[in-house]
């Protein structure tokens, strides 16, 4: 976390080795295109031979060998126009399997790759990939009211599920659906589905058990005589104390403040930052465990304070498991986001809970205000505070990031931009994988994870953040298949 005024010093913010430091922005690589090779056609037309050798009687014309050369040149015609007829039919079916069921340019396939599915196979209640993975992703909770919201395979789209016979069995077994463990499970209450409402409403079938699939026993109906189930698989998102309101540049946090902030460390140095999402579960950046930090025994994650100096005198966590994202870009930093499977669970407290993964429709939009806390370096290269520090932040849209005399194209969608364009306020080496936050409906909303910069609170240069809501569903999957 830094407060540099715009005006001061200039630091040179280099790529993140072990020394700590913010991933530098990637490197533009031109591609190369080898020349292909010309095929020639490996046949050629060859002049019928005709036999010379027999008797012909002088003023008479001689057709047998002629019409004998007509009929092989006939029948080479036929037997090439045949092969050229197989050979087309060939490449036809080859082309049509790979872009129809390879690339399942008309459904969805399992895995990259693997069984292709129609969109109706999507949420109907019957497993039909190996992995179950067709059945793993029919709900989503909407909006900072988190209503429920089920995928209609008949109508492929989100609907909202109607309370109608609707109890607490329901309300687990949804949330463990989603990811989430059942002994987490808050409670189910009724919202207004407001406009959502127009497109009808999924409910429970008469004579529902909870034994099946619940996307099994839901059914579209145009109307719905209660209304909309709102549902809270986990109580996240709530700071024990409000931070301050006349922040500028990086000031102290108090205890409770932001209670989901933990410092991950390797022989009780403070690497890297990470937010609490559930007992089980640490949400940081992928660039944080590269090389050397892959290995889950070295790391130790340390929570419930904002003093790293006290938290060495507390129990730590071990790490069971690292998961970054396979399709992390090393160069881009385009997918800088991994989940740490604990080995044992957290217990929350005052000073220990998990923040809310967003949800669809939660407000994220730019213009909005954020906050950033870690224990990063008050500026490039220089000293690391011992208490957590936090700033406010404005996030920008990509359009923004990406002109020239900013980001210069460099963010992604997987990625998102925030700082003060005018400079003086960003995090920092020992930032990474940190929370940025937003507050929404009393809520605070995990948005990015602190991921790469240039420089740190340079002007024009607001940091990148790992952009959480991109990664939802993901995050979802790793916690359900583990």
């Amino acid at each position: 976390m830094t407060n540099n005024q715009a005006n001061g010093a200039i630091y040179e913010n280099r790529g993140f080795q072990q020394n700590e430091e913010r991933p530098s922005p990637y490197m533009v690589q031109q591609g190369i295109y080898p020349n292909l090779p010309q095929h020639i056609p490996n046949y050629v037309a060859m002049s019928p031979q005709i036999n010379t050798h027999h008797t012909v009687t002088p003023g008479i014309p001689h057709t047998t060998g002629q019409k004998k050369g007509i009929k092989k040149r006939h029948l080479k015609y036929i037997l090439c126009s045949a092969l050229c007829v197989a050979v087309i039919l060939v490449v036809v079916g080859i082309l049509l399997w790979y872009f129809l069921y390879y690339q399942c340019l008309l459904g969805k396939s399992c895995r990259s790759g693997g069984k292709c599915l129609s969109p109706s196979q999507w949420c109907d209640g019957i497993m039909d990939c190996p992995h179950n993975e067709d059945e793993s992703q029919c709900f989503r909770l909407q909006g900072a009211n988190s209503m429920l919201e089920s995928y209609s395979s008949d109508n492929q789209m989100w609907i909202p599920v109607c309370a109608e016979n609707w109890d607490d069995n329901y309300g687990e077994a949804v949330c463990e659906h989603i990811g989430y463990r059942r002994q987490d499970y808050v409670s189910y209450s009724q919202t207004n589905a407001g406009s959502l409402a127009s497109k009808g409403y999924m409910k429970l079938k008469v004579g529902s058990h909870y034994g099946s699939l619940i996307q099994s026993q839901l059914v579209y109906s145009q109307s719905c005589s209660s209304r909309a189930v709102k549902l809270q698989c986990i109580e996240c998102g709530q700071s024990s104390a409000a931070p301050s309101s006349r922040i500028v540049g990086g000031t102290e946090a108090a205890n409770g403040a932001w209670p989901w902030q933990v410092s991950l460390q390797i022989y009780d140095q403070h690497i890297c930052g990470g937010s609490i999402i559930s007992p089980y579960w640490i949400l940081s950046a992928a660039h944080c465990f590269q090389t050397s930090y892959t290995d889950p025994d070295r790391w130790m994650v340390y929570s419930g304070d904002v003093s790293l100096f006290k938290m060495r005198f507390s129990v730590g966590k071990t790490v069971n498991k690292i998961i970054n994202h396979e399709k992390y870009d090393t160069q881009t930093h385009d997918y800088d986001i991994a989940l740490l499977k604990l080995n044992t669970p957290l217990t929350f407290t005052r000073t220990v809970k998990p923040v809310c993964l967003p949800n669809t429709g939660v407000d994220l939009s730019a213009g909005r205000q954020a906050w950033i806390t870690g224990w990063g370096a008050l500026y490039v290269s220089g000293p690391t505070p011992d208490r957590l520090n936090q700033a406010q932040v404005t996030i920008y849209s990509r359009e923004t990031c990406n002109s020239p005399q900013i980001l210069d194209g460099r963010v992604s969608q997987t990625m998102f931009c925030a700082g003060k364009l005018q400079g003086g306020v960003d995090t920092c080496q020992g930032d990474s994988g940190g929370p940025l936050v937003v507050k929404d409906g009393d809520v605070w909303w995990l948005a990015g994870d602190t991921s790469w910069g240039i420089g740190c609170a340079w002007q024009n240069k607001p940091g990148v953040y790992g952009n959480v809501t991109y990664f939802t569903a993901w995050i979802y999957e790793q916690m359900q298949n583990e």
